[in-house]
């Protein structure tokens, strides 16, 4: 039984490092390949239209319009629309006042952004039409811009990508533990996940926010399609599935805010982890069958996005406590011993792969990083234990239902103030 205990146990650790060990060559690949796609000179200024999906952001929206208003990119080649998604405040009002034209939506069955966003398409088509546009940037209402992002975006746009996602930086990274865990999550998936695959013309994938899509696309879709509780992890693997290489401007940056209760950090990553397990379940068998038929290497990389590390460390988990609950009800307390120390061991061996991970952003993004010198060393080290608590979020997510929820936002600040 020990035996048998010992090995299972390394070959989940094998696991690990054979499904992620590329991840690491992803980061020197950053640190020793140009991204030459930054000395690329647009030949012509494209135009675009900005979708924004709001409920109840009155206290945020303003800042967002407020850095689009100030993009240094010609006024007429960039429209600004807002969906106000059932808002019960002045959102609709204060979009308004900034020049956005304003969609108020009013459906309680179909909820979340994915049908916001749908019904923003449905209204340009029908006023506009949807080539009214050569592309769709889309934000959160809680998003800010630096004032070059708009330009940058349109530098690789014109390179022949038809959707891009950009370099995701956070308006509060010093709050706490947990703003910072989901900001350096979110700098590393910038710069050392999309940032290696622009680099090696792979395909990026498109996190949440701060995307754009080109109107061929959109059409293609016949608007947005895309309607899972992760509608943007979900139109990433469409997207690779179909052949459509995702780009990474990392000179367009944005923030957003990150959350600093527990409580609303367990909300949204429930539907994050419910939502990749549909992901799972609706593209999981399409991209295993590419990745050996055609031996589609992002696809294999999408797979590897949406499924083994929760799924394995599950495992771990739950065939090690049948080990030692064995052990304890049989009276052999030495079987739970062994089983309770090789969990610890793979987590520990997990706990340093992050501290990797953690050190090696933190320190190359220093000074993208606002906040003070020991809060950057501190929030290092609570890296890993943030991303473990989606451990237990992954085994709720399993067996409770999770309905899509908004998120309050309140951190209403300009880049400059970011800065500070």
């Amino acid at each position: 039984m020990l035996t048998f205990i010992k090995s299972f146990n390394l070959i989940i650790l094998l696991l690990f490092f054979l499904c992620y060990s590329y991840q690491i060559v992803y980061v020197f690949i950053c640190f020793f390949k140009k991204n030459h796609s930054l000395e690329h000179t647009p030949k012509k200024m494209h135009k675009f239209a900005v979708l924004i999906s709001a409920r109840n952001e009155s206290a945020v929206i303003g800042e967002l319009l407020q850095s689009i208003n100030d993009q240094k990119y010609p006024k007429e080649l960039l429209d600004v629309f807002v969906v106000a998604d059932n808002c019960t405040d002045n959102t609709a009002e204060i979009a308004r006042s900034y020049g956005a034209t304003v969609y108020e939506r009013f459906n309680r069955q179909l909820v979340g952004k994915g049908y916001a966003l749908d019904y923003a398409f449905s209204k340009i088509e029908e006023s506009v039409g949807i080539d009214a546009y050569e592309g769709y940037m889309v934000f959160d209402a809680d998003n800010v811009l630096e004032n070059n992002y708009v330009s940058e975006m349109n530098r690789t746009f014109d390179q022949g990508y038809r959707i891009l996602t950009s370099y995701r930086n956070s308006k509060n990274y010093g709050s706490n533990w947990i703003s910072a865990g989901y900001a350096l999550w979110f700098l590393r998936e910038s710069q050392y996940l999309n940032g290696a695959r622009m680099r090696c013309n792979l395909s990026c994938t498109i996190s949440g926010t701060g995307f754009l899509v080109s109107s061929e696309i959109i059409k293609k879709n016949n608007g947005w399609k895309h309607h899972l509780l992760t509608e943007d992890i979900e139109f990433s693997m469409d997207s690779v599935l179909h052949d459509e290489k995702i780009g990474y401007c990392e000179h367009a940056v944005l923030y957003d805010e990150q959350p600093v209760s527990f409580h609303t950090s367990w909300k949204q990553r429930m539907r994050w982890a419910k939502g990749f397990y549909q992901v799972v379940a609706n593209y999981g068998g399409q991209l295993v069958k590419k990745c050996v038929k055609e031996h589609n290497f992002p696809c294999y990389d999408m797979l590897m996005t949406i499924a083994p590390a929760t799924l394995l460390t599950l495992a771990t988990i739950a065939i090690n406590t049948i080990f030692t609950l064995f052990g304890i009800y049989s009276g052999k307390t030495y079987i739970a011993e062994a089983a309770l120390l090789h969990v610890g061991e793979n987590l520990y061996g997990i706990y340093l792969s992050l501290l990797f991970f953690g050190i090696i952003t933190t320190i190359t993004q220093w000074k993208k990083i606002y906040c003070p010198m020991w809060k950057k060393i501190l929030y290092i080290f609570t890296f890993p234990i943030f991303t473990f608590t989606y451990i237990p979020i992954a085994i709720a997510a399993l067996v409770q239902p999770v309905k899509w929820e908004p998120i309050n936002h309140t951190i209403s600040k300009s880049v400059r103030e970011i800065r500070q």
